[in-house]
């Protein structure tokens, strides 16, 4: 690319701005199944957070897709795009010194590596949020279940897109087994 000028090493560095917040810049990478229960834990964590004085900023798929991705669909292409741009956006705020709670589905082992490589694998803990198709299709708190058996969605993770199980997420939380305040407790754990 020409005509770039990045500024970073005129800016404050991160250091500069962790030690102001009090605070190590990460992010908590949270994914898995639609309705699987992201948003519920990251949305319960964020206030507690906030509770203890903490800079949090929430980075979540819909939020993403209602505005800087609005144009991107759900094909595999689209879906690897959404997710680099959220990782460039997470490393921006991470850079900054804020603790960055994401929560995309990221189906495939491919987007979480390329997260992974944009973040830092030293700024990044992934949590796989479990539950079975069957339990979110229970739940199906958004109806995507409901319009996906009709035909109504296309390239529907864990249905008629899939979704690759990690092997080696940096914690796994079942929540047909956890409740919310556990696996508050549990992803916690992770935060330096």
């Amino acid at each position: 690319m020409t005509n770039i000028y990045p500024e970073f090493e005129r800016q404050i560095p991160r250091q500069g701005k962790e030690e102001l917040l009090k605070q190590k810049g990460q992010a908590i990478w949270l994914y898995g199944l639609s309705g699987s229960g992201k948003s519920t834990i990251a949305n319960a964590l964020e206030k507690l957070l906030h509770e203890q004085g903490r800079y949090v900023v929430m980075v979540d798929g819909d939020n993403l897709r209602s505005g800087l991705n609005a144009g991107l669909g759900f094909t595999d292409e689209d879906r690897e795009e959404n997710i680099r741009r959220a990782s460039e956006v997470v490393k921006l705020l991470v850079n900054n010194g804020a603790i960055v709670l994401v929560t995309l589905i990221t189906p495939q082992e491919k987007f979480r590596a390329m997260a992974r490589e944009i973040v830092g694998t030293d700024d990044l803990k992934e949590v796989y949020v479990k539950a079975s198709f069957e339990a979110c299709q229970q739940r199906d708190v958004k109806g995507l279940y409901a319009k996906a058996a009709a035909g109504g969605v296309k390239n529907f993770s864990g249905k008629t897109s899939n979704f690759e199980e990690p092997e080696t997420p940096d914690l796994t939380i079942n929540t047909e087994e956890s409740s919310v305040e556990e696996s508050v407790a549990q992803v916690l754990k992770l935060i330096i």
